[in-house]
């Protein structure tokens, strides 16, 4: 028997912002893999499958397993948000080059949380902008700081993926002071916890404020600092979230 194997973003973690596409690849699938995280909104796509939960680090061998079981079963190994952004694609697709196994694969798109977070903030990314991770469990924090301070210096929006944790809780204070090197203190900048989740949680502030709501932050939030044109939207006295200009007030009259 012929196997395959597809990697599964799943997007925010509710069922009702999966792709139909991820949908046909669980149900497909013989195997699921993941981790315990992600596998459990899956719950109710799971009858008569088997289950292989594992925790962070196990990524390795996660993607050796699910190799494994390709050979010869249909297997899903899913990710949070985009499987290819910070998720399980790429090093499943380097295990599989070492293993040199000719195995049909599929990369099965998601929302990341950027996307999932400028939902819930209006349209702060609506041009050109950058991600960037602040874990520095792989990346060295240097490097981190060299990408950073080069970003901020290009004026556009910056999106912080796992930007505070209990073992490193200073990387977030860093990028900020970085970013105020080059851009204004009243730059608007959006904090969504559990983007599209039942608990989301969405904040605006500025650069020079974003002191005041640091303890909101955690490794399940997406912080979106605004670029040089980015403004704060507002509806009479509310603030509604984040306006980026994408460049048409320059060409058209509206």
């Amino acid at each position: 028997m012929k196997g395959s194997l597809a990697i599964v973003g799943l997007g925010p973690g509710l069922l009702d912002y999966m792709t139909p596409c991820a949908m046909k690849a669980i149900a497909k699938a013989e195997y699921v893999l993941g981790h315990s995280t992600y596998l459990k909104p899956l719950i109710p796509l799971l009858e008569g499958k088997q289950v292989i939960s594992s925790t962070m680090g196990k990524e390795v061998d996660r993607a050796r397993q699910a190799i494994d079981l390709a050979r010869t079963h249909h297997v899903a190994i899913v990710s949070g948000g985009d499987a290819g952004v910070y998720g399980m694609a790429s090093i499943v697709l380097e295990v599989l080059e070492h293993d040199g196994a000719d195995i049909p694969v599929e990369i099965v798109p998601g929302i990341t949380a950027a996307n999932a977070a400028a939902s819930r903030l209006g349209s702060p990314l609506s041009g050109d902008f950058a991600v960037i991770s602040l874990s520095d469990l792989l990346t060295p924090l240097e490097v981190i700081e060299a990408r950073l301070d080069a970003v901020f210096t290009l004026g556009i929006p910056v999106v912080l993926y796992n930007p505070k944790s209990r073992g490193r809780p200073h990387n977030l204070a860093l990028a900020v002071s970085l970013a105020r090197k080059h851009l204004k203190p009243e730059t608007p900048v959006g904090i969504v916890r559990n983007a599209l989740r039942e608990d989301e949680a969405t904040r605006v502030t500025t650069l020079g404020e974003i002191e005041t709501i640091m303890d909101k932050i955690d490794m399940h939030t997406a912080v979106i600092i605004g670029g040089a044109e980015s403004r704060i939207w507002r509806r009479g006295d509310d603030v509604k979230g984040i306006i980026t200009p994408r460049g048409y007030h320059k060409k058209y009259v509206y």
